[in-house]
């Protein structure tokens, strides 16, 4: 068996007729073995990485010079056209399977996709221990590191990020060794030790480039998640039902779910939240903000990506938030973009390939515009996120601890069915009229003034 490796643009050259010629070398050997010996011919295994470089959907290049649509045309015709090879096995790899023209793709060319996601634990740990062995065996591994610990700790961590970890907990390790002061002092290397500790400030260093990200999610509450009152527990109790509904959920429509409420009410925190509590490999969210400066076009292909990313993941979950910002919306007008509509309807109904399972929270303001649209429909269950009540405000500002006690039931009493969100804006205002607006305000002994707090509520809540 003989075998070449190719890297994808290593084959293009500048010159005309340059590349389609390079494309033809690759096979030149085959063709001789087979002219020569017939059925006897050894097989040849050509390896393309970076297939995507060289073969590009044919017409989507707008250089004006038609080179890659050539290659293509060259390639198809050794792989599968009249002088036909049958002694070749040819391997492409890349990680953009989008970008490659569907004609390579079919029966009798690049016929056979595996696709190799991320690791499990069980792999990690494997990664872990061939990357670690070499310093295992000369004792620059310190007896306190736990590598099955570090590969339950590593999920999402693809092999070439395990690889990154250990390479920076090695950094750490070399770093504590050096003399800051005289960099020309020599270094002790037998007493060198990368520590459990070095393997856990990596972690900062090296972050999953797929998967839930905490710190994102983080963003959509910055103020944490407080109880606001039994209505809005429930909702919580009822979604994360659901989430383990999808753990055992046979192969089907993905869940779906919609909070729907006043703006300010705290929906994307609960779906954050949800999202965090899930301890799913797999949370992404998906809002205006994230595709702002976007085309219609390529909102759709945001999230379309989104929704691929979480089909390679076992347990997935999907925000879509504020969806009639994400449709474009406009009461003025009633302007909204049908094609990212039809984008959310497709994978909103249509099953997840087997071995994922995923469910959707989606978050608006303006139910009645998504059952105008269609989009409600799409949602399995729905749940009304409310307004804080008397008694929710009283529970609420008891957790964030920002009044004296007889200060609390004064607030409280003049709180009635107001957002969450305008509810830490009005705390915030009271504190700047105190005067210490540079102390971080839940962390203050002295407590706020409470008439502030109503002089700020009556600004912020009565009608222009």
């Amino acid at each position: 068996m003989k075998e070449s490796i190719v890297n994808g643009p290593e084959v293009l050259s500048k010159f005309v007729g340059e590349t389609e010629k390079n494309v033809r070398d690759l096979f030149a050997d085959a063709e001789k073995d087979q002219r020569t010996l017939g059925d006897a011919s050894e097989l040849h295994v050509i390896i393309f990485d970076e297939i995507d470089a060289i073969c590009k959907a044919r017409g989507s290049s707008r250089d004006g010079t038609g080179v890659h649509d050539s290659i293509v045309n060259q390639l198809l015709t050794k792989i599968d056209g009249v002088e036909a090879l049958n002694n070749v096995l040819l391997i492409g790899m890349t990680n953009r399977k989008d970008m490659l023209d569907e004609a390579l793709l079919r029966p009798g060319r690049l016929e056979v996709h595996i696709e190799i996601g991320l690791p499990d634990e069980a792999g990690r740990f494997e990664i872990l221990q061939i990357h670690t062995k070499m310093m295992k065996e000369n004792s620059f591994l310190a007896p306190d590191v736990n590598l099955q610990e570090l590969a339950t700790r590593t999920k999402n961590y693809s092999g070439a990020e395990l690889e990154g970890i250990v390479k920076s907990a090695t950094s750490y390790a070399l770093n504590r060794h050096l003399n800051m002061e005289d960099l020309t002092k020599p270094v002790d290397e037998e007493n060198i030790k990368v520590t459990m500790e070095d393997f856990l400030q990596a972690f900062h260093e090296v972050k999953p480039a797929f998967g839930a990200s905490p710190k994102d999610l983080e963003h959509y509450r910055p103020k944490g998640f407080v109880d606001c009152g039994d209505r809005q527990k429930l909702i919580y109790e009822r979604v994360m039902f659901l989430v383990e509904q999808v753990k055992v959920n046979e192969r089907g429509p993905p869940v779906t779910c919609l909070l729907h409420g006043p703006s300010g009410s705290g929906k994307t925190a609960l779906a954050a939240t949800i999202g965090l509590d899930s301890d799913f490999p797999y949370v992404k969210i998906v809002s205006a903000g994230t595709m702002n400066g976007l085309q219609e076009n390529k909102k759709c292909a945001h999230i379309t990506k989104v929704f691929e990313d979480a089909y390679k993941s076992p347990l997935s979950i999907v925000i879509l938030d504020k969806i009639e910002r994400l449709l474009d919306y406009t009461e003025i007008g009633l302007r909204f973009s049908n094609e990212i509509t039809h984008t959310l309807l497709t994978f909103l109904e249509q099953s997840p390939p087997e071995g994922c399972k995923l469910l959707v929270i989606g978050t608006t303001s303006d139910v009645r515009f998504l059952k105008a649209v269609g989009l409600r429909q799409a949602f399995s269950v729905t749940y009304p996120v409310p307004l804080l009540r008397t008694e929710d405000a009283k529970k609420v500002l008891e957790q964030l601890n920002v009044f004296s006690e007889d200060d609390i039931e004064e607030a409280s009493k003049a709180l009635d069915d107001i957002p969450i969100k305008q509810l830490y804006t009005i705390i915030e205002m009271a504190a700047q009229r105190d005067g210490r607006s540079k102390e971080p305000i839940y962390a203050r002994k002295e407590k706020l003034n409470i008439t502030h707090f109503l002089d700020c509520l009556e600004e912020v809540t009565q009608d222009i």
